[in-house]
């Protein structure tokens, strides 16, 4: 298994939507992990993670907030964050609403996830996976 994060993922990935349900982590699933802040790669938080595909032994996701960024859309592009709405799901216990981070993609070790919060439909991740290859 993965040991010590290598750094956010920085090359055009393979998207694919493909959950399976057995237990196990796979893209296309909203699950919860701990994502390193960008600034420290040892500091970070635990959070929702869409899931989008693998390298190597890692899974590659795209980390999630129920903040709004609509209303600072030109600030977060200043900053250079992309957001793609994905709808609310059984990851929010509060049903809120979620944006997906598409320029930034995270490597996550299988054995780190938490617990797996839902999967996301095929065409909500086909718009998302269209916005992370658009960042890219």
């Amino acid at each position: 298994m993965p040991t010590g994060y290598p750094g956010d993922f920085t090359g055009a990935p393979e998207l694919r939507w493909a959950p399976q349900p057995d237990g196990h982590p796979d893209p296309g699933e909203v699950v919860w992990t701990w994502v390193p802040f960008e600034e420290d790669h040892t500091k970070g938080k635990d959070r929702p993670v869409l899931l989008v595909g693998r390298d190597g032994p890692w899974l590659l996701g795209v980390p999630l907030t129920s903040k709004d960024h609509d209303r600072d859309l030109e600030q977060e592009r200043r900053a250079g964050r992309l957001w793609c709405d994905v709808g609310s799901g059984a990851w929010d216990s509060r049903g809120r609403p979620s944006e997906a981070r598409v320029d930034r993609i995270v490597r996550v070790d299988p054995t780190a996830i938490r617990r797996e919060g839902a999967v996301l439909s095929q065409p909500v991740f086909d718009q998302v996976a269209a916005a992370i290859r658009a960042a890219r």
